[in-house]
C-alpha cells in the first residue's frame, strides 16, 4: 500500500469526521492508501461517528480504540496498525487541501535519502487574530510556511504534527514517538516530534513542501493569552524532559533567567507584545524547572 493517513483523536468526533472527509474527498489520484483514525480514549461520539463514515467509505477507513490516553502512544499504535509505505499524520482538527496526499507522497519518491516531510499549515481562526502574540511565537499555533518551493528544512527548523510524514520502514531502526513526550489530557507536553526527527536526521533527509498543505482550525479558547501562556509552560516542561539533564547546573540557570525576566518586566509594563514576551520567559523557564525536579528530566 502506498500511504496510510492517520488521524489520532481525543474526544473531537466533528472535527475527526471532518479531518476524514478532508482527505477523502480531497480528490486524490492515489489509489492504493488507507485512512485509519486511532481513538485515544475519547468519551464522547467518535465510535459511532466513525461507524457511520466506515459504512460510506468502505474498508479503506480504519477504525482502532486505544484505551491508554497519550498523543505519543496513540501515534505509535497508528505506525503499528499502518499498512502504508508512508504514513501521513494530520491533526484531527486539521483538514487536507485538494492533491495533499500526492504532493507529500511526490516529495519521498523524488529522493530515497528523505525520510521525513512536512507541509504547509494555514491557520484558521474561529475568531480574529490576537494582535499581542508575538511574531516570533506564532509557531506555538500550528502554523507553518517555510518556503515558497521544496525544499530541504535546515536545523533547527523541523515540520509540526498537524502535518508531517515518514517512511514507514525508518521506525523499525529510529524507534517510535517518545511516550513520556506529547499531549495526555490536560497535560500539554510537547517536543515528541522535534525528538523523533532529530534521531531521524542523524540519517535521512527532512523536507518541506508548500503544495502539501493542510488548514489548521484554532479555537477561540486557544486564542487567549491564558491558553498561550500555559501552552509555554508546557514547552519549558517538555524539552527539561526531551534533554534529560538533570544537573545543578540546569536548575540553576532556569533560576537566573527566570529572575532576569521577572526584572525585565517592570519597564516593559506598558508595551503590550514586550510585556507578553517576559511572560512568555517567566512560564518557560518555571516549565523548566518542574520539568526537571517533578518530572525528573528523564523518561516515564
Amino acid at each position: 500500500m502506498k500511504a496510510t493517513v492517520a488521524i489520532c483523536t481525543h474526544n473531537r468526533s466533528k472535527d475527526t469526521k471532518e479531518a476524514v472527509e478532508s482527505v477523502m474527498s480531497g480528490g486524490t489520484d492515489l489509489d492504493d492508501y488507507e485512512v485509519i483514525v486511532v481513538d485515544n480514549r475519547s468519551t464522547d461520539d467518535t465510535a459511532a461517528v466513525m461507524k457511520a463514515l466506515q459504512e460510506r467509505y468502505g474498508e479503506r477507513l480504519r477504525y482502532v480504540f486505544e484505551g491508554e490516553l497519550g498523543l505519543s502512544v496513540a501515534r505509535n499504535r497508528a505506525i503499528r496498525e499502518a499498512k502504508g509505505t508512508y504514513i501521513l499524520f494530520l491533526d484531527d482538527d486539521a483538514l487536507a487541501m485538494p492533491g495533499w496526499m500526492e504532493a507529500i507522497v511526490d516529495v519521498f519518491e523524488s529522493d530515497a535519502a528523505i525520510g521525513c516531510v512536512g507541509g504547509r499549515i494555514d491557520p484558521v481562526w474561529e475568531s480574529a487574530e490576537p494582535d499581542w502574540i508575538p511574531e516570533e511565537h506564532r509557531s506555538v499555533f500550528t502554523i507553518l510556511d517555510y518556503a515558497p518551493t521544496v525544499t530541504e528544512m535546515e536545523a533547527p527548523s523541523i515540520p509540526y504534527g498537524a502535518n508531517v510524514a515518514f517512511r514507514r520502514e525508518l521506525f523499525l531502526d529510529i524507534g517510535h514517538f517518545r511516550e513520556d513526550l506529547g499531549r495526555r489530557g490536560g497535560k500539554l507536553l510537547s517536543s515528541e516530534e522535534s525528538e523523533l526527527i532529530g534521531r531521524l536526521k542523524r540519517s535521512h533527509k527532512v523536507y518541506y513542501t508548500p503544495h502539501g498543505g493542510v488548514r489548521h482550525k484554532i479555537s477561540k479558547e486557544r486564542a487567549t493569552r491564558k491558553w498561550f501562556l500555559k501552552r509555554m509552560f508546557w514547552q519549558g516542561v517538555s524539552d527539561a524532559v526531551r534533554r534529560e539533564d538533570r544537573s545543578a547546573f540546569a536548575v540553576a540557570k532556569h533560576i537566573v533567567r527566570l529572575l532576569q525576566a521577572v526584572v525585565s518586566m517592570l519597564p516593559a509594563v506598558f508595551r503590550p507584545k514586550a510585556f507578553i514576551r517576559q511572560l512568555v520567559h517567566i512560564c518557560y523557564r518555571n516549565g523548566s524547572l518542574i520539568g526537571i525536579l517533578r518530572y525528573g528530566g528523564g523518561r516515564s
